[in-house]
């Protein structure tokens, strides 16, 4: 069932439509800029925890959470994220009251040009482009280590800003990002903050379980802490400001209950 547009259920600045307002080419050229920033800001925040000594930063919340399980259980990276991201779309499934192939595809394929970019940016901040740029070097000085955690920040915030814009566009999302759009509008009334949190849940879970296989506590700092704390509000925040005009489309959370 789609949403319709009411003041009710969404906040006016993100009221969703049950029909898409934007051409086709419109939506893939929104959709190509948050891509890229959001690989941009992911790669960011790993990027600057690595070249502090000794790391405080942290990744991003998903990705630390996912990484810890990765190594509880034996799985790459790849596959770490592969599954979690397949059994997230499944518990959107379950959110929604509807399983659609449809949707769970397009949150597959999502994360092919992403891990794509990835690792182009992660080559790039690391200087194996070295006639374009040398690389970040490590923190050797306070300000540096400043530097880091201001750009650490920033790369939080450039997620945040991609996921409004990718979430407004609703062409395929990541399935965490198709997670929290879910609980925004189907249970928070258009709250990207307090959705944000909910969507926070199965990572933790994730981490509490890798922490008790490994006994260790990993990938977690400052940087992460930030993201839990401020990238839902952030989100809502670039859906107001960040091209304003674009509106959620075709938004589609499942089939509403009534009494």
């Amino acid at each position: 069932m789609k949403v319709e547009a009411t003041s009710e259920s969404l906040t006016a600045p993100t009221a969703a439509v049950s029909q898409r307002t934007i051409s086709l080419g419109k939506a893939i050229a929104y959709f190509a800029f948050s891509l890229v920033i959001n690989s941009a800001g992911n790669v960011l925040t790993l990027i600057t925890s690595a070249k502090i000594h000794p790391s405080f930063l942290g990744a991003a919340y998903w990705t630390a959470a996912e990484a810890n399980l990765g190594t509880a259980f034996h799985w790459n990276l790849f596959w770490a994220f592969l599954i979690m991201g397949f059994l997230t779309a499944v518990l959107n499934a379950v959110l929604m009251h509807k399983w659609s192939w449809k949707r769970i595809a397009g949150n597959m394929v999502f994360m092919v040009p992403f891990s794509a970019l990835i690792q182009l940016f992660e080559n790039f901040f690391m200087g194996d482009y070295p006639n374009l740029f040398n690389g970040l070097p490590a923190a050797r000085s306070t300000g540096m280590v400043i530097f880091y955690v201001a750009l650490n920040f920033l790369g939080v915030a450039l997620i945040a800003t991609a996921i409004s814009i990718y979430q407004r566009v609703n062409l395929v999302l990541h399935p965490a990002d198709d997670l929290m759009q879910i609980l925004r509008f189907r249970y928070f009334h258009g709250q990207a903050a307090k959705a944000m949190w909910a969507s926070y849940i199965p990572p933790t879970l994730m981490a509490i379980i890798a922490i008790l296989v490994t006994r260790q506590f990993t990938n977690f700092g400052l940087g992460t802490v930030f993201a839990f704390v401020a990238q839902g509000g952030i989100t809502g925040i670039a859906d107001k400001w960040v091209f304003p005009k674009l509106k959620h489309q075709a938004l589609d959370v499942g089939t509403q209950e009534t009494n």
